[in-house]
């Protein structure tokens, strides 16, 4: 294709992290490469999010443990927090994934968020196709876990996992509504810290009055790899978003998909400079400066 890698079913991680990269960074030929894109519809894409701190990653590394036990072929994402200040990613590789960095049936790629609403990069759904289409048997998309983020990953995931820890205690009272409504399953880490019992329990009452069809919650504790088994089997066998669900996924991937489009050209260190330049010559107005982008 014009230089432009072949990615469906490909086994070469070389191949993969080029045409990631060409996507990522909206190079020359992404957007013929996404086109040519086939999907293998078995491969579910799974969101794990939650609040910092919740021992995400550590349960991601347990997951794949179990995962290649089972003979699949893992892709991560893990999407990294950006700094305003330096636009690079905080995070970078994984620490607590080192241990599957050189496994040949996993393929671990850290992606900055850049400055997106939300958390989750405007080029998640993009990259997270090319893997689809590599062949992996799932992907699994970790997020930040801030803001909107995790009602964003609905828009991302076809099963969406939601982590927290005993310590929110009286925060469970305010979680959001929304993120009730697009657990596909929550997870309880940490489990073994006082409290893990009343905070599940307070959670059953939450979940039993904001939605129809109550999800299912596991306790776990990531860090000595307890409970993770029941987590993996969850993940294998869960029937992926039903009709009504996968139309409003598609919606929400479009929608993104659009929004990224209409943004193009608007580069953020660009935008700073003229934000500069304009408090400089004075008189800056922000509605009028917004205006010159719009």
């Amino acid at each position: 294709m014009n230089g432009i890698p072949d990615i469906n079913l490909s086994d070469d991680f070389r191949v993969i992290a080029r045409a990631l990269t060409i996507v990522e960074n909206d190079l020359n030929g992404s957007g013929a490469l996404l086109k040519s894109l086939k999907f293998d519809k078995s491969c579910p894409v799974i969101g794990i999010t939650g609040p910092p701190g919740a021992g995400k990653s550590t349960l991601v590394n347990g997951i794949i443990d179990i995962l290649l036990r089972g003979g699949k072929k893992i892709a991560v994402l893990a999407i990294d927090p950006t700094s305003p200040f330096n636009f690079g990613s905080l995070l970078g590789d994984r620490i607590r994934m080192a241990s599957h960095f050189n496994h040949p049936d996993v393929f671990i790629r850290s992606l900055a968020t850049r400055g997106s609403l939300g958390g989750l990069s405007a080029k998640t759904i993009e990259m997270a196709d090319v893997l689809r289409a590599a062949g992996f048997d799932f992907v699994l998309i970790e997020t930040v876990g801030v803001g909107q983020s995790e009602i964003e990953i609905t828009g991302l995931a076809d099963i969406t996992l939601v982590v927290l820890v005993p310590e929110a205690g009286d925060e469970i009272q305010h979680i959001k509504s929304g993120l009730m409504e697009i657990a596909d399953a929550f997870i309880i880490n940490k489990a073994d810290r006082e409290g893990a019992d009343v905070f599940a329990n307070n959670l059953k009452k939450i979940i039993a009055h904001s939605v129809n069809e109550q999800p299912p919650i596991f306790k776990t504790i990531a860090s000595q790899n307890q409970g993770l088994v029941d987590i993996a089997a969850f993940i294998q066998n869960a029937n992926l978003k039903q009709n009504n669900r996968r139309k409003l996924l598609l919606t929400e991937k479009v929608y993104k998909l659009i929004q990224q489009k209409m943004m193009t050209g608007i580069d953020k260190k660009k935008l700073q400079l003229d934000i500069a330049k304009a408090l400089e010559a004075g008189n800056f107005n922000l509605y009028s400066f917004v205006d010159t982008y719009v």
